[in-house]
């Protein structure tokens, strides 16, 4: 697995300072296996649906995931080339953090699976991986060549969610503002898992906010624009240096001969 170590991304929103709201989850429904966690959450939209109009004007609602932003911290959203959203992470003084939901079967379970082979795939490129105790279980904590990383995951009905702290060496040890600051986001976090059939391990959409939206797609759209004007320049120069600086003249077609008589076409007209 390679790690992007820029924690500067496309584009960036700044987010307003969030006072963190609390509640309790509802009751596990009847049909699901009561989930081993700590009190809190992360919560399953389900669960806390009826409490979430009082309780979400600090939560980033990203369509699976809705997010609580830490004080003082800033949205950094990564697009792909045709401009979708493809991760939502949180910048703080600290470094970075970034969470995200994935399809799982309704036993308890993927998170063990993910992070072992997450543990082979980091230790293949290179990081020096150890498994650590948290609050919902084993966390991975990574050294890698630019950053040091720690994943900490939960399972819940149908879904897992992770939750990825970046920051430079020593700042995702345990104890560190940054995983303080991690396990208070995901223990604030509500996935809404959705009804529609996925694929294991598929991470669920992410939806931006209208507003953010049209920001974003406006400043992709410039940021095209400004793309194909560079390599418009950069054409323009490249033909202006092989010209020797003039503009390139198109050679004329071949003309008929010409004698004093005339084109040698005429005067055969006139034999």
């Amino acid at each position: 697995m390679a790690y992007r170590d820029e924690y500067a991304d496309d584009a960036a929103y700044a987010a307003p300072e969030y006072e963190q709201p609390a509640f309790e989850p509802a009751a596990e429904r009847a049909d699901e296996p009561v989930r081993d966690r700590p009190s809190g959450g992360p919560y399953d939209y389900e669960d806390v649906a009826h409490l979430l109009e009082d309780a979400d004007e600090g939560r980033l609602d990203l369509g699976s995931v809705l997010v609580p932003v830490p004080p003082g911290g800033q949205l950094q959203v990564e697009m792909t080339p045709d401009g979708t959203p493809q991760a939502v992470h949180l910048a703080t003084q600290y470094g970075r953090l970034t969470v995200a939901a994935y399809a799982a079967p309704k036993s308890p379970g993927q998170w063990r699976t993910v992070a072992t082979d997450l543990a082979e795939s980091l230790r293949a490129d290179g990081a020096r991986v150890s498994v650590q105790d948290g609050p919902w279980g084993r966390e991975l904590h990574a050294v890698t060549e630019g950053a040091d990383l720690r994943f900490i995951g939960v399972d819940g009905y149908r879904w897992m969610v992770r939750l990825v702290a970046a920051g430079p060496s020593g700042a995702v040890d345990d104890g560190q503002p940054l995983v303080e600051a991690a396990r208070a986001v995901l223990g604030e976090t509500v996935v809404r898992r959705g009804d529609e059939p996925l694929p294991v391990r598929e991470p669920l959409p992410v939806v931006l906010p209208q507003e953010l939206a049209q920001q974003l797609l406006a400043a992709h759209q410039q940021q095209v624009a400004a793309q194909q004007e560079a390599a418009a320049a950069q054409t323009a120069a490249a033909q202006a240096a092989a010209t020797g600086g003039f503009p390139a003249v198109s050679p004329e077609p071949p003309q008929p001969r010409r004698g004093s008589e005339g084109s040698a076409m005429q005067q055969l007209g006139r034999g």
